[in-house]
């Protein structure tokens, strides 16, 4: 299994960039291979509150992958977890 965890910027459908904090992992279960994690934002937006589809996680190096919000949770009251499911390659 490889993982990655640090800083990435999220991506909108629209070319907004969210800063946070990733937790990514690879998973190969029964034949399949896949990717996906958490991201934390920095700050809270309208439009990040709606994304679902057709977004961009971007790590160091200019590393890039397209994820999917798979769901979100409320970690405190300033503060958001949103789960990922990437397509494609992974970028770590």
């Amino acid at each position: 299994m490889t993982s990655y965890s640090g800083p990435a910027r999220l991506i909108l459908v629209d070319g907004a960039c969210i800063s946070g904090m990733a937790s990514l992992a690879t998973n190969q279960r029964g034949g399949i291979n896949g990717w996906g994690g958490t991201f934390r934002p920095d700050e809270i937006t309208t439009e990040l509150r709606d994304a679902a589809e057709g977004l961009q996680l971007e790590l160091p190096y200019e590393r890039v992958g397209t994820v999917a919000v798979t769901g979100t949770r409320k970690l405190l009251a300033t503060q958001l977890l949103m789960s990922l499911t990437g397509h494609g390659p992974a970028p770590f």
